[in-house]
């Protein structure tokens, strides 16, 4: 067998041993390297992981982590909830609604599903199950509606994709995953409210909601509800760049935090900085230790080998072109968004430009696979967020969310099909697609 062939068939091997995806990375691309060039290469090793990391919009997931975490305990989530509770009113379903609603716009500040999940979760769980729906299809939906987190701007996987796959301007993803990622969040709506009706789930008052009003709500809501606002505002003006827009976003959440819900100190403010750090640290480990797996695959030409056999296997792009969605959602049943990227990219990039897939559609349709693969059991990072909120084991959501994954692939066959709903946006506005 060649070296190539003894790299990747290292790096299954350690996984499958469950080794962690970064060190089955780093290993198995030093068996590559070992193999297949010299062992004096390993020398390399220091400058590929620094490689791998010192790059300018990298600062930017850190601060998205923060960003999420500060929001989450400043109580935004539960004045985004009343809102959106007083809004929709009382109604076979209404709960359904707002827990979707408050997943996209938590979504549109932190970036990041789990952190997503975990905030909506803590408060939308009571109510819900007082209101008579089962804990795994609560937990359920708002894994799947968390999941969008990763469409809608600012999404740290698009970040990360903006990065791997050069020449993609990162406002244009920014851009093309919003309406994609609502389109995400109303098919996952169209089932959970034939559902609720079906089985006739909140029909009255949820208790403590009878005095919300609207105007009194969206007072305390507004300061949430301008986030995304200011975000994608100051990147549409070009008053800062994404990295210095996460930056914004910080600053932006301690002042709502401190100053504005009260919710926030300045002790928790330097515990979440120790919590940020130890997230932002496993994430950056991956990316510096998949550099090696990536300068080794690139140099014995594995990227390419796989590339070329991929394009061999049909000469027709919309049948690759599933084929590649459905390995993608493979994988994000098994690994995470950024792992996802890191792996699988060198190896799509030459598939990509084969066929001429537009690059911004095709990071909008990997980063909606791998939103299915976040509450699709085996490893559902979301749904395993949400059932330890809910207290109930994972193999009881099974069901709901394959109702959920049929509802989510339907969009994702739209967006697919009529490639405009992620470009028109960003070509409207001038970006470069």
């Amino acid at each position: 067998m060649t070296p190539d062939v003894w790299m990747i068939l290292a790096f299954a091997g350690l996984l499958i041993a469950g080794v962690p995806v970064a060190f089955s990375l780093a290993l198995s691309g030093a068996v590559g390297i070992v193999l297949g060039l010299s062992p004096d290469m390993l020398a390399t090793l220091g400058t590929n992981t620094y490689n791998s990391i010192a790059k300018y919009p990298l600062i930017a997931i850190p601060l998205f982590i923060l960003t999420g975490l500060i929001f989450e305990r400043a109580g935004v989530a539960l004045r985004l909830v009343r809102f959106a509770q007083a809004l929709i009113g009382p109604r076979h379903g209404g709960l359904a609604l707002v827990a979707v609603l408050v997943c996209m716009i938590m979504g549109g500040m932190s970036g990041s599903g789990p952190a997503d999940a975990a905030a909506v979760a803590m408060v939308m769980l009571p109510s819900m199950t007082k209101a008579g729906y089962p804990k795994p299809f609560s937990a359920t939906l708002i894994a799947a509606s968390a999941s969008t987190a990763i469409l809608i701007p600012p999404s740290v996987a698009l970040i990360l994709y903006s990065i791997v796959v050069p020449g993609v301007d990162l406002r244009a993803l920014f851009a093309a995953g919003l309406f994609p990622g609502v389109l995400a969040g109303l098919a996952l709506l169209v089932p959970a409210m034939l559902v609720a009706k079906r089985y006739g789930w909140e029909g009255t008052p949820v208790e403590g909601t009878e005095k919300l009003t609207v105007r009194g709500t969206f007072r305390e809501a507004l300061p949430a509800l301008f986030a995304p606002v200011l975000i994608l505002g100051g990147l549409r003006s070009g008053l800062f760049t994404p990295t210095e827009a996460a930056v914004v976003a910080v600053a932006y959440g301690a002042v709502v935090g401190l100053f504005l819900t009260r919710e926030l100190t300045l002790r928790d403010v330097w515990e979440l900085l120790g919590e940020a750090a130890i997230i932002s640290g496993v994430v950056m480990l991956i990316i510096a230790l998949a550099g090696i797996f990536a300068w080794s695959g690139t140099m014995l030409g594995t990227f390419r080998h796989l590339a070329e056999w991929i394009i061999s296997l049909t000469d027709n792009g919309v049948l690759l072109l599933i084929l590649v969605m459905l390995a993608v959602l493979v994988a994000g049943m098994l690994l995470d968004a950024i792992s996802i990227y890191l792996i699988m990219m060198p190896i799509l990039i030459p598939v990509m430009q084969h066929f001429e897939w537009n690059p911004v559609w095709f990071g909008i349709l990997l980063a909606m696979n791998i939103a299915i693969g976040q509450f699709t059991p085996p490893v559902a990072v979301n749904l395993m967020v949400t059932t330890e909120v809910a207290k109930i084991r994972l193999e009881h959501t099974i069901g709901w969310a394959l109702l959920f994954v049929v509802a989510m692939g339907c969009a994702l066959a739209l967006v697919a099909i009529f490639p405009s709903i992620a470009l028109w946006l960003p070509t409207v506005l001038g970006y470069n697609v």
